[in-house]
């Protein structure tokens, strides 16, 4: 008999080599919604365009026509990519009269961004 994700016994006809780890780390794992939270948050990450409107954002808040001229695309591109950073929480908005200025959401958008660079960084030296 197989193992199914919500035994509360972890024994199973599969081979457990390290039964005391296998067991601590079952108990640490997030639930199932909260990983697919965070895998659908690392898919927007995965769209370079995405990820030059928040390296952009993180040096300055910038309206559409800013970051269309930035980053030469157009303003409809532009404004499609931050819907989708909005619904993803990684950008906010505010209005001054006409102009929508937008900015990162937070420093843990920031955090992300570093940590990202870092660790290819990290991986170009060590590569040489």
């Amino acid at each position: 008999m197989a193992c199914q994700p919500d035994d509360q016994d972890l024994f199973c006809d599969v081979p457990m080599i390290h039964e005391e780890a296998v067991r601590r780390v079952f108990g640490l794992l997030p639930r199932e919604n909260r990983t697919e939270g965070l895998a659908e948050l690392f898919k927007v990450f995965g769209d370079p365009t995405r990820v030059r409107i928040l390296q952009s954002l993180r040096h300055s808040e910038l309206c559409v026509c800013d970051l269309s001229a930035l980053l030469a695309m157009s303003q409809s591109a532009v404004s499609h990519q931050l819907r989708i950073l909005r619904g993803a929480r990684l950008v906010r908005n505010r209005r001054e009269g006409r102009v929508i200025y937008y900015s990162l959401m937070d420093d843990h958008v920031k955090t992300i961004l570093d940590v990202g660079s870092e660790h290819l960084a990290e991986e170009a030296e060590s590569k040489r």
